[in-house]
């Protein structure tokens, strides 16, 4: 009598681990597609949120709007009740430091107008990926009318470049 063996022959261990890797060439192009879309989602969206925020600043300060974007940010410190360079209005990560901050694989950077009798009456505010083609593929642009802009050409967008529809 022969003895039966137990396990897998090298040549079925072979075709699991070609199957898989199949699977694989097929899912993660569009897993890296989906993420660059959610990449481009948050990117409009901390945009509407920066405007509305300059908007709030503009109102609660009577000083126009920011002269930085940190200063939409909270104070370092517990207590600090928020002042004109620590409104308090967005989170510490969409406030970065300075005039730049990054999220989800975009980096936003703010532009103050000039000031008019102390006033900033103006802003610009650029999203544009970190790495193009890898974090997002668009580049977005708003100002202090409000409309975000759209360039997907893969140049920073400007005040010329058409409106996101919707």
């Amino acid at each position: 009598m022969k003895k039966q063996e137990i396990g897998f022959t090298l040549i079925e261990l072979l075709i699991v681990i070609a199957i898989i890797l199949v699977i694989a060439a097929i899912a993660i192009p569009n897993l890296l597609r989906s993420r660059i879309a959610a990449n481009q989602a948050s990117a409009v969206s901390s945009l509407r949120t920066l405007t509305t925020a300059e908007v709030t600043y503009a109102t609660t300060y009577n000083t126009g709007y920011s002269a930085a974007l940190s200063y939409l940010g909270p104070a370092s410190g517990a207590g600090v009740i928020p002042n004109a360079t620590a409104a308090d209005i967005v989170d510490v990560v969409l406030a970065g430091t300075g005039d730049t901050s990054e999220k989800s694989g975009y980096l936003f950077t703010y532009s103050p107008g000039p000031a008019t009798a102390g006033r900033v009456v103006s802003y610009t505010i650029h999203g544009d990926p970190i790495t193009r083609g890898i974090t997002g593929y668009n580049s977005y642009f708003v100002d202090e009318s409000g409309v975000i802009r759209e360039n997907t050409s893969g140049t920073q967008a400007t005040s010329s470049d058409s409106p996101l529809a919707g």
